[in-house]
């Protein structure tokens, strides 16, 4: 495989399919450990492996309908984040103390929704980079 020629966009593409799988693992192993308490816990398990999947397969396929599928992929991704950031900071609140800095590092991970949200982004800047 020829890394040189390759496009900014398209390396963008494939980082952001390997971290969507990165995080994949990382929700999974956090939602099993609260045994899904919220059938919101599972938006982010069914749905990151799929960001990632496209993402890496349009890394290497270069389809038009896969860039449109990949598109709302991301946006879908981003709206998921914002939706996981606030059940995130609503859990930390439902916590015993409510809002105390050892709900927040004991409690669901503020960021981590966030990534989802900021890598969906950066997939979209990926896509229509000109």
């Amino acid at each position: 495989m020829n890394w040189l020629g390759w496009p900014v966009e398209r390396i963008l593409i494939l980082f952001t399919g390997i971290a969507f799988l990165m995080i994949f693992v990382q929700v999974t192993m956090f939602h099993y450990r609260q045994n899904f308490r919220h059938w919101s816990m599972w938006i982010p398990v069914l749905g990151t492996p799929v960001f990632g999947m496209v993402s890496i397969i349009y890394g290497f396929y270069n389809g038009i309908w896969l860039a449109q599928l990949l598109a709302i992929l991301f946006v879908v991704g981003f709206v998921a984040g914002g939706f996981g950031s606030f059940m995130h900071v609503r859990g930390v609140g439902q916590r015993v103390g409510g809002f105390e800095l050892r709900n927040f590092l004991i409690g669901p991970p503020l960021t981590l929704p966030g990534m989802v949200s900021a890598i969906s982004v950066l997939g979209l800047i990926a896509l229509y980079w000109r």
